[in-house]
């Protein structure tokens, strides 16, 4: 777990993160609703893709954030640190890659 003292790239977006966050969790509350009412399959299909866009779209952001400071940080100081860095960047890629 990270040190509390030690904060992270997004800090200086987090409001930002947050209220898109919030949107998200209202966008999938009125997926619930709309299909606890049995809405049409494809409407119901559409905003769920809107939802996977909006989840993306933090994730990149998120990604981005890593890697202009946690991972370029750590490239400046080099060595075992850097190394774990660019590892951790790759295979949160490779999962976002793959969902």
């Amino acid at each position: 777990m990270t040190a509390p003292t030690e904060t992270h790239g997004y800090i200086t977006d987090k409001d930002r993160y947050l209220q898109r966050l919030r949107r998200i969790e209202g966008q999938a509350r009125g997926i619930s609703k709309i299909v606890d009412e049995q809405k049409y399959c494809i409407d119901i299909l559409t905003q769920i893709s809107a939802l996977t866009s909006a989840l993306q779209a933090v994730a990149v952001g998120l990604l981005d954030d890593h890697l202009k400071h946690c991972v370029m940080d750590a490239a400046r100081e080099d060595g075992p640190t850097a190394d774990a860095k660019i590892k951790e960047a790759s295979d949160a890629i490779a999962r976002l890659v793959r969902s």
